[in-house]
Protein backbone atom coordinates (compact mmCIF):
# COMPACT_ATOMS: atom_id res chain seq x y z
CA UNK A 1 0.00 0.00 0.00
CA UNK A 2 1.31 3.69 -0.77
CA UNK A 3 1.76 6.21 1.67
CA UNK A 4 -1.56 7.58 0.64
CA UNK A 5 -3.71 5.25 1.68
CA UNK A 6 -6.88 7.23 0.93
CA UNK A 7 -6.54 6.72 -2.91
CA UNK A 8 -7.66 3.70 -4.79
CA UNK A 9 -8.30 5.20 -8.42
CA UNK A 10 -10.77 7.53 -9.75
CA UNK A 11 -14.31 7.64 -8.70
CA UNK A 12 -17.12 9.55 -8.50
CA UNK A 13 -16.40 11.24 -4.97
CA UNK A 14 -12.74 12.34 -6.45
CA UNK A 15 -15.14 13.92 -9.10
CA UNK A 16 -17.16 15.25 -7.39
CA UNK A 17 -15.24 17.21 -5.08
CA UNK A 18 -13.29 18.50 -8.17
CA UNK A 19 -16.69 20.33 -9.59
CA UNK A 20 -17.18 21.23 -5.79
CA UNK A 21 -13.99 23.53 -6.04
CA UNK A 22 -14.58 25.03 -9.56
CA UNK A 23 -18.43 25.55 -8.63
CA UNK A 24 -17.24 27.48 -5.87
CA UNK A 25 -13.85 29.21 -7.51
CA UNK A 26 -16.31 30.30 -10.43
CA UNK A 27 -19.24 31.52 -8.04
CA UNK A 28 -16.19 33.43 -6.26
CA UNK A 29 -14.77 35.12 -9.42
CA UNK A 30 -18.22 36.14 -10.78
CA UNK A 31 -19.34 37.66 -7.36
CA UNK A 32 -16.18 39.31 -6.88
CA UNK A 33 -15.86 40.82 -9.74
CA UNK A 34 -19.53 41.79 -9.62
CA UNK A 35 -20.92 44.41 -12.10
CA UNK A 36 -17.38 45.26 -13.82
CA UNK A 37 -18.36 41.59 -15.90
CA UNK A 38 -20.86 44.07 -17.70
CA UNK A 39 -18.70 46.06 -19.50
CA UNK A 40 -18.61 42.11 -21.78
CA UNK A 41 -22.35 42.38 -21.89
CA UNK A 42 -22.99 41.33 -26.01
CA UNK A 43 -19.57 41.58 -27.01
CA UNK A 44 -16.99 39.04 -28.28
CA UNK A 45 -13.67 37.75 -26.57
CA UNK A 46 -10.80 36.00 -27.60
CA UNK A 47 -8.61 33.87 -25.85
CA UNK A 48 -5.37 32.95 -26.75
CA UNK A 49 -3.17 29.69 -24.79
CA UNK A 50 -7.44 29.12 -24.38
CA UNK A 51 -6.25 25.31 -23.37
CA UNK A 52 -3.71 26.55 -20.52
CA UNK A 53 -3.39 27.12 -17.22
CA UNK A 54 -5.04 30.59 -16.97
CA UNK A 55 -7.20 29.84 -19.79
CA UNK A 56 -8.86 27.14 -17.71
CA UNK A 57 -10.31 29.66 -15.62
CA UNK A 58 -10.55 32.77 -18.09
CA UNK A 59 -12.44 30.32 -20.22
CA UNK A 60 -14.41 28.70 -17.70
CA UNK A 61 -15.36 32.11 -15.59
CA UNK A 62 -16.55 33.79 -19.03
CA UNK A 63 -18.86 30.52 -19.71
CA UNK A 64 -19.96 30.58 -15.87
CA UNK A 65 -20.89 34.80 -16.34
CA UNK A 66 -22.96 34.01 -19.41
CA UNK A 67 -25.49 31.31 -18.18
CA UNK A 68 -26.58 34.13 -15.34
CA UNK A 69 -27.08 35.93 -18.49
CA UNK A 70 -30.00 36.95 -20.93
CA UNK A 71 -28.90 35.08 -24.20
CA UNK A 72 -28.72 38.91 -25.35
CA UNK A 73 -26.48 40.04 -23.15
CA UNK A 74 -24.16 36.76 -23.15
CA UNK A 75 -20.64 36.84 -24.10
CA UNK A 76 -19.31 35.51 -27.54
CA UNK A 77 -16.62 34.12 -26.64
CA UNK A 78 -13.50 32.05 -29.14
CA UNK A 79 -11.24 29.86 -27.28
CA UNK A 80 -8.04 29.75 -29.31
CA UNK A 81 -5.22 26.99 -28.72
CA UNK A 82 -2.43 25.48 -31.44
CA UNK A 83 -3.87 22.31 -28.83
CA UNK A 84 -0.14 20.62 -29.50
CA UNK A 85 -0.82 18.37 -27.05
CA UNK A 86 -4.23 17.55 -27.48
CA UNK A 87 -7.52 19.17 -26.62
CA UNK A 88 -7.96 19.20 -23.43
CA UNK A 89 -10.86 16.84 -22.00
CA UNK A 90 -12.87 20.10 -19.88
CA UNK A 91 -12.74 22.61 -22.95
CA UNK A 92 -14.22 19.30 -25.23
CA UNK A 93 -16.70 19.05 -22.26
CA UNK A 94 -17.92 22.90 -23.18
CA UNK A 95 -18.05 22.27 -26.82
CA UNK A 96 -21.75 22.68 -26.53
CA UNK A 97 -21.85 26.03 -25.47
CA UNK A 98 -23.92 27.86 -27.53
CA UNK A 99 -21.62 31.07 -27.27
CA UNK A 100 -18.11 29.12 -27.42
CA UNK A 101 -15.87 28.78 -30.63
CA UNK A 102 -13.43 26.91 -30.13
CA UNK A 103 -10.75 26.89 -32.80
CA UNK A 104 -7.04 25.86 -33.40
CA UNK A 105 -4.83 28.38 -33.92
CA UNK A 106 -0.98 28.91 -33.33
CA UNK A 107 -0.59 32.95 -32.50
CA UNK A 108 2.66 32.98 -34.80
CA UNK A 109 0.09 32.87 -37.93
CA UNK A 110 -2.11 35.39 -39.31
CA UNK A 111 -5.24 36.14 -37.53
CA UNK A 112 -8.05 33.86 -38.58
CA UNK A 113 -11.38 35.39 -40.30
CA UNK A 114 -13.96 34.18 -36.98
CA UNK A 115 -11.21 36.32 -34.37
CA UNK A 116 -10.24 39.35 -36.41
CA UNK A 117 -13.72 41.30 -34.74
CA UNK A 118 -13.32 40.65 -31.50
CA UNK A 119 -14.02 43.76 -29.10
CA UNK A 120 -11.51 42.19 -26.20
CA UNK A 121 -8.36 40.05 -26.25
CA UNK A 122 -6.81 38.09 -24.16
CA UNK A 123 -3.30 37.03 -24.91
CA UNK A 124 -2.45 33.95 -22.62
CA UNK A 125 -0.63 31.71 -25.53
CA UNK A 126 2.94 31.24 -23.97
CA UNK A 127 5.01 28.91 -22.71
CA UNK A 128 5.45 29.22 -19.01
CA UNK A 129 6.86 26.29 -17.17
CA UNK A 130 10.88 26.45 -17.30
CA UNK A 131 11.58 23.01 -17.44
CA UNK A 132 9.35 23.12 -21.22
CA UNK A 133 10.77 26.66 -22.19
CA UNK A 134 13.79 25.79 -21.75
CA UNK A 135 13.23 22.36 -23.90
CA UNK A 136 12.14 24.91 -26.64
CA UNK A 137 13.93 28.41 -27.06
CA UNK A 138 12.93 29.39 -30.38
CA UNK A 139 9.09 28.49 -30.15
CA UNK A 140 8.82 30.37 -26.71
CA UNK A 141 10.10 33.33 -27.85
CA UNK A 142 7.77 33.04 -31.18
CA UNK A 143 5.13 32.91 -28.75
CA UNK A 144 6.04 35.87 -26.74
CA UNK A 145 6.97 38.68 -29.61
CA UNK A 146 5.52 37.15 -32.74
CA UNK A 147 2.31 36.42 -30.95
CA UNK A 148 1.01 40.07 -29.31
CA UNK A 149 2.95 42.08 -31.92
CA UNK A 150 0.84 40.57 -35.25
CA UNK A 151 -2.15 41.29 -32.26
CA UNK A 152 -1.20 44.95 -31.64
CA UNK A 153 -0.83 45.08 -35.87
CA UNK A 154 -4.19 44.25 -35.64
CA UNK A 155 -5.57 46.92 -32.68
CA UNK A 156 -3.53 49.28 -35.65
CA UNK A 157 -5.67 48.45 -38.40
CA UNK A 158 -8.98 48.56 -36.36
CA UNK A 159 -8.78 51.70 -35.03
CA UNK A 160 -10.22 53.46 -37.73
CA UNK A 161 -13.08 50.30 -38.09
CA UNK A 162 -16.44 50.99 -37.21
CA UNK A 163 -15.48 48.72 -34.29
CA UNK A 164 -12.42 49.43 -32.77
CA UNK A 165 -10.39 46.72 -30.54
CA UNK A 166 -11.72 47.86 -26.95
CA UNK A 167 -9.00 45.96 -24.80
CA UNK A 168 -6.01 43.73 -25.28
CA UNK A 169 -4.83 41.97 -22.00
CA UNK A 170 -0.73 40.60 -22.26
CA UNK A 171 0.50 37.85 -19.97
CA UNK A 172 3.96 38.94 -19.21
CA UNK A 173 5.53 37.19 -16.15
CA UNK A 174 7.31 38.28 -12.91
CA UNK A 175 10.21 37.11 -14.43
CA UNK A 176 10.96 39.86 -16.20
CA UNK A 177 12.36 41.02 -12.45
CA UNK A 178 15.38 38.85 -13.18
CA UNK A 179 17.00 38.19 -9.60
CA UNK A 180 15.64 41.44 -7.31
CA UNK A 181 18.69 42.80 -4.57
CA UNK A 182 16.75 42.68 -1.31
CA UNK A 183 16.32 46.53 -1.56
CA UNK A 184 13.74 45.39 -4.30
CA UNK A 185 11.65 42.93 -2.17
CA UNK A 186 8.76 43.10 -2.72
CA UNK A 187 9.23 43.79 -5.62
CA UNK A 188 7.39 47.25 -7.71
CA UNK A 189 6.46 47.85 -11.02
CA UNK A 190 8.85 50.29 -11.25
CA UNK A 191 11.78 48.04 -10.79
CA UNK A 192 13.75 47.65 -13.84
CA UNK A 193 15.14 44.10 -12.93
CA UNK A 194 18.30 41.96 -12.86
CA UNK A 195 17.93 39.52 -15.37
CA UNK A 196 20.41 37.61 -18.14
CA UNK A 197 20.10 38.13 -21.44
CA UNK A 198 21.60 34.78 -22.01
CA UNK A 199 21.28 32.62 -19.77
CA UNK A 200 18.77 28.90 -19.71
CA UNK A 201 15.88 31.43 -18.95
CA UNK A 202 16.52 34.18 -21.34
CA UNK A 203 14.15 32.71 -24.23
CA UNK A 204 11.48 33.33 -21.42
CA UNK A 205 12.53 36.62 -19.34
CA UNK A 206 13.56 38.24 -22.50
CA UNK A 207 10.89 37.47 -24.70
CA UNK A 208 8.41 38.67 -22.38
CA UNK A 209 10.49 42.14 -21.05
CA UNK A 210 10.53 42.96 -25.37
CA UNK A 211 6.79 42.15 -25.49
CA UNK A 212 6.05 44.58 -22.78
CA UNK A 213 8.31 46.89 -24.97
CA UNK A 214 5.89 46.33 -27.84
CA UNK A 215 2.64 47.09 -25.61
CA UNK A 216 4.43 50.33 -24.18
CA UNK A 217 5.33 51.85 -27.47
CA UNK A 218 1.95 50.57 -29.43
CA UNK A 219 -0.29 52.38 -26.61
CA UNK A 220 1.96 55.40 -26.77
CA UNK A 221 2.19 56.09 -30.72
CA UNK A 222 -0.53 54.23 -31.87
CA UNK A 223 -3.27 54.60 -29.37
CA UNK A 224 -3.95 51.06 -28.54
CA UNK A 225 -5.38 49.95 -25.74
CA UNK A 226 -3.14 47.45 -24.41
CA UNK A 227 -2.58 46.48 -20.74
CA UNK A 228 -0.03 43.73 -19.15
CA UNK A 229 -0.51 41.67 -16.06
CA UNK A 230 2.79 40.58 -14.27
CA UNK A 231 1.56 36.98 -13.01
CA UNK A 232 3.61 36.40 -9.26
CA UNK A 233 3.55 32.32 -8.94
CA UNK A 234 -0.02 31.59 -9.28
CA UNK A 235 -1.49 27.93 -8.49
CA UNK A 236 -4.19 25.82 -8.55
CA UNK A 237 -7.16 24.42 -10.89
CA UNK A 238 -5.98 24.04 -14.53
CA UNK A 239 -2.51 23.84 -14.12
CA UNK A 240 -1.28 20.53 -15.16
CA UNK A 241 0.19 17.94 -12.98
CA UNK A 242 3.00 16.85 -16.03
CA UNK A 243 3.98 20.80 -15.91
CA UNK A 244 7.12 20.68 -14.04
CA UNK A 245 6.65 23.42 -11.24
CA UNK A 246 6.56 22.71 -7.53
CA UNK A 247 2.94 22.97 -6.54
CA UNK A 248 1.47 20.01 -9.49
CA UNK A 249 5.07 18.47 -8.74
CA UNK A 250 4.27 18.08 -4.70
CA UNK A 251 0.57 17.33 -5.62
CA UNK A 252 1.46 14.19 -7.89
CA UNK A 253 3.73 12.73 -5.45
CA UNK A 254 1.02 13.14 -2.71
CA UNK A 255 -1.32 11.65 -4.88
CA UNK A 256 0.50 8.90 -6.35
CA UNK A 257 1.56 8.20 -2.70
CA UNK A 258 5.09 9.24 -2.49
CA UNK A 259 7.42 11.71 -0.42
CA UNK A 260 7.39 14.84 -1.80
CA UNK A 261 10.40 15.35 -3.46
CA UNK A 262 12.29 18.53 -3.20
CA UNK A 263 15.40 19.36 -6.03
CA UNK A 264 17.09 21.74 -4.24
CA UNK A 265 17.66 22.58 -0.70
CA UNK A 266 14.20 24.03 -0.50
CA UNK A 267 15.61 27.86 0.39
CA UNK A 268 14.33 29.97 -2.63
CA UNK A 269 11.16 32.27 -1.33
CA UNK A 270 7.68 32.85 -3.11
CA UNK A 271 4.09 34.42 -2.58
CA UNK A 272 1.93 32.00 -3.81
CA UNK A 273 -1.33 33.35 -5.65
CA UNK A 274 -4.33 31.08 -5.50
CA UNK A 275 -5.86 30.93 -9.80
CA UNK A 276 -9.32 32.19 -8.82
CA UNK A 277 -7.58 35.44 -7.02
CA UNK A 278 -5.10 35.71 -9.96
CA UNK A 279 -8.04 35.30 -12.55
CA UNK A 280 -10.17 38.21 -11.34
CA UNK A 281 -7.39 40.52 -11.13
CA UNK A 282 -6.55 39.50 -14.63
CA UNK A 283 -10.26 40.82 -15.47
CA UNK A 284 -9.88 43.72 -13.54
CA UNK A 285 -6.51 44.98 -15.47
CA UNK A 286 -8.69 44.26 -19.22
CA UNK A 287 -11.40 46.21 -17.90
CA UNK A 288 -9.86 48.58 -15.62
CA UNK A 289 -6.30 49.16 -16.23
CA UNK A 290 -4.63 51.82 -18.13
CA UNK A 291 -3.26 51.67 -21.31
CA UNK A 292 0.58 51.08 -21.81
CA UNK A 293 0.72 50.16 -17.85
CA UNK A 294 1.84 46.89 -16.31
CA UNK A 295 0.40 45.69 -12.90
CA UNK A 296 1.72 43.00 -10.62
CA UNK A 297 -0.69 40.03 -9.77
CA UNK A 298 -0.10 38.46 -6.62
CA UNK A 299 -0.15 37.83 -3.07
CA UNK A 300 2.21 40.07 -1.15
CA UNK A 301 2.03 37.80 2.15
CA UNK A 302 2.91 35.21 3.48
CA UNK A 303 6.81 34.82 1.51
CA UNK A 304 7.75 31.48 2.63
CA UNK A 305 10.73 29.12 1.37
CA UNK A 306 9.61 26.03 -1.57
CA UNK A 307 10.73 23.92 1.74
CA UNK A 308 7.74 25.10 3.67
CA UNK A 309 5.04 25.33 1.16
CA UNK A 310 5.99 21.66 0.93
CA UNK A 311 5.65 20.96 4.86
CA UNK A 312 2.13 23.39 4.85
CA UNK A 313 1.22 20.77 1.52
CA UNK A 314 2.13 17.49 3.60
CA UNK A 315 -0.06 18.67 6.56
CA UNK A 316 -2.41 19.54 4.64
CA UNK A 317 -2.77 16.12 2.72
CA UNK A 318 -2.74 14.54 6.47
CA UNK A 319 -5.52 16.17 7.41
CA UNK A 320 -7.99 15.46 4.42
CA UNK A 321 -6.13 12.53 2.67
CA UNK A 322 -4.70 10.65 5.50
CA UNK A 323 -1.67 11.00 3.63
CA UNK A 324 1.61 9.72 5.92
CA UNK A 325 4.40 11.19 3.30
CA UNK A 326 7.23 13.24 4.30
CA UNK A 327 9.86 15.59 2.52
CA UNK A 328 13.08 14.46 0.85
CA UNK A 329 15.82 16.22 -1.17
CA UNK A 330 17.59 14.53 -4.33
CA UNK A 331 19.47 16.48 -7.07
CA UNK A 332 18.12 17.22 -10.38
CA UNK A 333 19.86 15.59 -13.31
CA UNK A 334 19.20 18.85 -15.16
CA UNK A 335 22.55 20.99 -14.81
CA UNK A 336 20.55 24.46 -15.26
CA UNK A 337 17.75 23.28 -13.39
CA UNK A 338 18.50 26.31 -10.45
CA UNK A 339 20.57 28.62 -13.29
CA UNK A 340 19.25 32.03 -12.70
CA UNK A 341 16.65 30.89 -10.22
CA UNK A 342 15.54 33.81 -8.25
CA UNK A 343 16.30 33.46 -4.72
CA UNK A 344 13.30 35.57 -3.63
CA UNK A 345 9.65 36.75 -5.46
CA UNK A 346 7.40 38.75 -3.73
CA UNK A 347 5.49 41.61 -5.60
CA UNK A 348 4.16 44.94 -4.12
CA UNK A 349 0.55 44.83 -5.31
CA UNK A 350 -0.25 48.39 -3.93
CA UNK A 351 -0.80 49.74 -7.99
CA UNK A 352 -3.12 46.81 -8.44
CA UNK A 353 -4.73 47.38 -5.12
CA UNK A 354 -5.15 51.12 -5.80
CA UNK A 355 -5.63 51.81 -9.54
CA UNK A 356 -8.00 48.34 -9.54
CA UNK A 357 -9.48 47.36 -6.09
CA UNK A 358 -7.52 44.13 -6.60
CA UNK A 359 -7.80 42.25 -3.10
CA UNK A 360 -6.72 38.58 -3.12
CA UNK A 361 -8.95 36.85 -0.44
CA UNK A 362 -7.77 33.31 -0.55
CA UNK A 363 -5.53 32.04 2.05
CA UNK A 364 -2.76 29.84 1.22
CA UNK A 365 -3.56 26.78 2.83
CA UNK A 366 -7.28 26.78 1.66
CA UNK A 367 -5.86 27.73 -1.78
CA UNK A 368 -3.34 24.24 -1.23
CA UNK A 369 -6.42 22.26 0.01
CA UNK A 370 -8.79 23.33 -3.14
CA UNK A 371 -5.91 22.22 -5.47
CA UNK A 372 -5.49 18.69 -3.63
CA UNK A 373 -8.76 18.21 -3.91
CA UNK A 374 -9.34 19.26 -7.75
CA UNK A 375 -6.38 16.94 -8.00
CA UNK A 376 -7.53 14.18 -6.89
CA UNK A 377 -10.16 14.23 -10.33
CA UNK A 378 -7.16 14.54 -12.62
CA UNK A 379 -4.50 12.12 -11.50
CA UNK A 380 -5.97 9.69 -14.45
CA UNK A 381 -6.65 12.38 -16.95
CA UNK A 382 -4.65 11.72 -20.05
CA UNK A 383 -3.69 15.06 -20.00
CA UNK A 384 -2.65 15.09 -16.49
Amino acid sequence: MGIYKGYDALNEQDLQASLEVETLDLEYIVQTLGDELQAFSGKKIVITGAGGFLGFYLTKAIVHWNQEQPKDAQVSLIASDNFLRGKPAWLEALADEQKLTLINFDVTDPWPDSAVNAHFYIHAATIASPIYYRQFPIETMDANVLGIRTLLDLAVERKTSAQPVEGILFFSTSEIYGDPDPQNIPTAESYRGNVSCTGPRACYDESKRYGETLCVNFAQQHGVPVKTARPFNNYGPGLSLSDRRAPPDFARNVLEGNDITLLSDGSPTRTFCYVADAVIGYFKILLRGAAGEAYNIGNDAPEISIRDFATRMIGIAQQHLDYNGQLKFENSDDEHYLTDNPQRRCPDIAKARAALEFAPGIELDEGIRRSLMWYRAQLDSPSS
